[in-house]
């Protein structure tokens, strides 16, 4: 079977949308609820609220592609470049800087036409520290770009993209196609997964095509409702990333994408109902810390502040005094004695008992 490339409609995609209309619709209408919940906030809520979100999506767009970032590094870094806290150092991952570069330029330009030099910068940031490859340039090897799997002699190989020699003017066609369909595609989620499909089909990079094309596919849907998107698209793919390759890789054999378009507007408003539930907690974590302040030593400051990081889903296994140790570089008793001050004041809940107990924060 030839590749959606390789056919004669390439690039003239065809679908439908009646399946998913109740969806696009939820989404506008959710769209406009999160607004309207931002606007109630402070300044300073709302800026958490973003960097909340956009450590989810540098996370997990690299997690899609296999590499773990710290979360810590992450949140500094952005925290840093935001200008909020200009003391922290720069992260000595050079995966961390490059991310979190990409992220804040995606929502600082996302205004701005796609452009050949924005898509070469964008890689140059993303592909920090990295040797031995083609940085801020498409692709020119000879020998075919394959996304395989598999052990070695026994690949499988899911998709081919064009020639290197053909890339140059298939991005050209790309850009323009994705600067006029601001204005011919009135539907923000399918201009997006159409975007997402179109650029990963072409596969213009030696590496970074996954995470490109998906700041490629929030740059879409943030220039569609006029803002940059509060909610992470990454996130809701990486729960569930066999089903976006499976989606995929059916969408490139094919230029009829209907399927596509319905698995791409389900993730994204996955993405954002999950976003409504981490900017309630913003608001939640911003009262708790005004009713609890004056109560909370700096040690118990310190590991609250940690396991708010997690969000709205909790830290992963609750506290427990080896983990509250390992946060504060205190001792055992002093450990034992906070966490029991925790509980008796209400923040905390116990759970088990003797050395298997464990904590949960009241928020």
């Amino acid at each position: 079977m030839k590749y959606n490339w390789q056919q004669k409609d390439w690039s003239h995609f065809q679908y439908e949308t009646e399946d998913v209309e109740d969806l696009l619709y939820d989404f506008a209408k959710r769209t406009g609820r999160i607004s309207g919940v931002l606007d109630g906030f402070s300044e300073s809520e709302q800026t958490e609220a973003m960097i909340n979100l956009m450590v989810s999506e540098a996370i997990k767009t690299s997690e899609i592609e296999g590499e773990y970032l710290s979360r810590k590094d992450v949140m500094s870094s952005i925290r840093r470049n935001f200008g909020l806290n200009p003391e922290l150092p720069a992260s000595k991952d050079k995966r961390v800087e490059g991310i979190t570069d990409l992220m804040l330029a995606i929502r600082k330009h996302f205004t701005t036409p796609l452009t050949e030099k924005m898509l070469f910068d964008w890689h140059t940031m993303l592909m920090k520290g990295s040797k031995g490859i083609e940085i801020g340039q498409w692709r020119s090897h000879e020998e075919p770009k394959q996304i395989v799997s598999g052990a070695i002699g026994r690949e499988i190989v899911h998709f081919q993209a064009p020639p290197s020699n053909t890339v140059p003017s298939e991005m050209n066609g790309y850009i323009t196609w994705f600067n006029q369909s601001r204005d011919l595609i009135h539907k923000p989620i399918i201009r997006s997964a159409i975007a997402h499909l179109y650029f990963e089909s072409i596969h213009p990079f030696e590496d970074g095509n996954g995470r490109i094309g998906r700041a490629i596919a929030e740059k879409a849907l943030s220039q569609s409702i006029d803002r940059p998107v509060l909610f992470s698209l990454s996130k809701s793919i990486e729960s569930n990333k066999n089903n976006y390759y499976t989606a995929l890789k059916a969408a490139q054999r094919s230029n009829e994408i209907t399927e596509w378009i319905k698995y791409f507007v389900e993730t994204v408003l996955d993405a954002q109902i999950d976003a409504e539930k981490e900017i309630e907690f913003t608001l939640k974590k911003t009262k708790f810390f005004d009713q609890h302040k004056n109560e909370l030593n700096e040690r118990q400051q310190k590991v609250v502040r940690r396991m708010l990081e997690e969000g709205y889903q909790g830290f992963e296994g609750g506290m427990n005094a080896r983990k509250y140790i390992s946060i504060t570089s205190t001792s055992k008793a002093t450990a034992t004695r906070d966490l029991q001050e925790l509980v008796q004041k209400g923040i905390f809940e116990s759970i088990g008992g003797g050395r298997s107990a464990r904590y949960n924060l009241l928020v």
